[in-house]
């Protein structure tokens, strides 16, 4: 008879933790971010080298304290591809990243299947966002933008340990000392 109390108590105590780690990493950490007009949509300017707003309207975003790269946005711009090409810097080789299910606007497989298939272009909208991570902006040419984090190679380096040289900018001091 004790066994099978042990048993259960295992069971049910291992039930309880993986479903507190899984709402932890799917709802938990993650906010809605409020719309800042001009602020939450930029692209870095060819001319410049620097972002600068874009129009924008229908904006939903939510980030994470927990992560850097947790940030995942959605918005519609009435920009045109082509004037969009010719003024802000275009990036290669993104994929995004995978948005909690409960995001339905951001779904990364579709989104990467039009940046494969060429109805969609990867801008990149800021740098060193955060130390190591940059903000990318993929719009469609019906207008849907989606926004993005992702390691630059500064932040692949510094986060997988590998020895950072001197074309990165120095770490930022942790607050945590």
């Amino acid at each position: 008879m004790n066994g099978k109390v042990v048993a259960v108590v295992l069971i049910l105590s291992g039930a309880i933790a993986g479903g507190f780690l899984y709402y932890l990493q799917v709802y938990g950490y993650y906010h809605q971010v409020q719309a800042t007009a001009d602020e939450d949509v930029k692209l870095v300017a060819l001319a410049s080298n620097e972002s600068e707003p874009i129009l924008y309207e229908n904006f939903q975003a939510i980030d994470a304290e927990s992560s850097p790269i947790r940030y995942r946005a959605c918005f519609d711009t009435q920009m045109s591809i082509p004037m969009l090409t010719e003024t802000y810097e275009l990036v290669d080789n993104v994929i995004p990243r995978n948005a909690p299910g409960w995001f339905d606007c951001f779904d990364s497989g579709e989104i990467a299947a039009k940046l494969e298939a060429g109805t969609a272009l990867a801008f990149m909208g800021e740098k060193n966002v955060h130390y190591g991570v940059d903000r990318i902006v993929a719009i469609t040419d019906d207008g849907h933008g989606y926004v993005w984090h992702e390691l630059n190679d500064c932040g692949e380096k510094s986060y997988d340990g590998t020895v950072i040289g001197e074309e990165c900018p120095p770490r930022p001091e942790s607050s945590s000392e």
